[in-house]
C-alpha cells in the first residue's frame, strides 16, 4: 500500500509543483486564468502559494504520515472549489477534467496514505 502512496505522491507533487509555481510567478497563462475567472491575481498568486506548501505537506508526509493527510485533504477541498469556479464561469467539463482527476488523485492518496498508516 505504501508503493501506490508514494506513487500518488509523486505524481500530484509534480502536478501542483508546476501549477503552483506558475501562479507564484505570475505566468501569462495563469494570471489570463485568473482574468477568466474573475479571481485578483495576488489571490491567485497565493492559491500557488498553498498549492506550493501542499507538495511540501505531501513530500513531508511520506515521513509524518498526518502532515500528508492534511496535505491532501486540503487538494481534494481546492480542487472541489477549482471545479466550482470552472462551471461558474461557464467552462466545459473539459476544461476542468483535470481538476476532477487531481481531486480523485489526491482523495486516493488519503485513503492509501490512511490504510498504511
Amino acid at each position: 500500500m505504501f508503493v501506490v502512496t508514494i506513487i500518488l505522491v509523486v505524481l500530484l507533487a509534480l502536478a501542483f509543483a508546476m501549477a503552483g509555481g506558475l501562479k507564484v510567478a505570475g505566468a501569462k497563462s495563469a494570471m489570463d486564468q485568473a482574468d477568466h475567472f474573475g479571481i485578483a491575481r495576488g489571490r491567485y498568486k497565493i492559491i500557488g502559494a498553498l498549492e506550493l506548501l501542499a507538495v511540501i505537506g505531501l513530500l513531508a508526509g511520506l515521513a509524518v504520515w498526518p502532515l500528508g493527510v492534511a496535505a491532501g485533504v486540503g487538494l481534494v477541498l481546492l480542487m472541489v472549489g477549482a471545479v466550482i469556479v470552472h462551471i461558474r464561469s461557464g467552462d466545459k467539463i473539459a476544461h476542468f477534467a483535470p481538476a476532477i482527476v487531481l481531486g480523485a488523485l489526491a482523495a486516493a492518496e488519503v485513503v492509501f496514505r490512511a490504510l498504511s498508516a
